[in-house]
């Protein structure tokens, strides 16, 4: 039985990805809540400890293999893997997305008058990550990629690049938090993406959209907060250090 007492609900989720599925089954946030203390998020939540460590255990211990050990990547593959897949998913989903709302609010909205709040949620929710992506793409992942060159070529000219990841890190990161508030006022809302008895088919297709939309931000942010970020942070110490 792995010591899960100790850990942080983030690095369990970073040493196996598919515990996640466990930990949205309890709906415990890995991704923006992921330092929390497993025992701390458990007594919180009145969960059963020993329920929840055997699901773990039973996972863990599976021989299906793990999705992919994102912990193993060079920093600047992953920075690029998060740009290309998660980045661009939501570039492509949120108009579409969006367009589906506001076909609900005019169809649907009057008795359901939720639509509103959850298209209002939406729009401002694109509008903000659409802005915290270019300032990651911008300047959070060259810089990535510059301290990855930095240790590769043991350059000793580290200490002449300007500023330091870690006050973009901790800014993006409270954005990532904004975000989780904001998804999970919208899974709310939905009451977890269930439609109506009245629903269409375009009420089903717009909530799986929305649900399989706060699933890829999740994975995304689990990504950044709990692997990519400390892992540039730990980065950058060993560059100063060697100067």
């Amino acid at each position: 039985m792995n010591n899960y007492l100790s850990k942080s609900i983030g690095s369990i989720v970073a040493d196996d990805f598919r515990t996640a599925t466990i930990f949205n089954k309890y709906k415990i946030d890995f991704c923006c809540n992921g330092h929390k203390n497993f025992g701390e998020v458990c007594e919180a939540k009145k969960i059963d400890i020993d329920a929840l460590t055997n699901e773990l255990d039973s996972v863990i211990n599976s021989t299906q293999k793990a999705n992919v050990d994102f912990q193993s990547w060079p920093l600047d593959l992953l920075a690029d893997y998060i740009e290309k897949k998660h980045h661009r998913y939501i570039e492509q989903r949120s108009p579409e997305i969006k367009a589906y709302l506001d076909k609900l609010c005019k169809v649907h909205g009057n008795n359901h008058p939720e639509l509103f709040k959850i298209n209002e949620l939406f729009s401002e929710g694109a509008g903000e990550l659409a802005q915290h992506m270019k300032k990651e793409e911008l300047m959070l992942f060259p810089k990535i990629k510059g301290l990855v060159k930095l240790v590769e070529k043991n350059d000793s000219e580290a200490n002449k690049k300007p500023g330091s990841v870690s006050t973009i890190v901790q800014a993006m990161i409270a954005e990532h938090e904004n975000e989780g508030v904001r998804f999970k006022q919208i899974a709310q809302l939905t009451d977890n993406y269930s439609v109506p008895a009245d629903g269409c088919s375009t009420y089903n297709v717009t909530f799986s959209l929305l649900k399989e939309f706060e699933e890829d931000l999740y994975m995304h942010i689990h990504l950044e907060n709990n692997i990519l970020f400390p892992g540039t942070i730990e980065l950058e110490k060993k560059v100063n250090q060697a100067v």
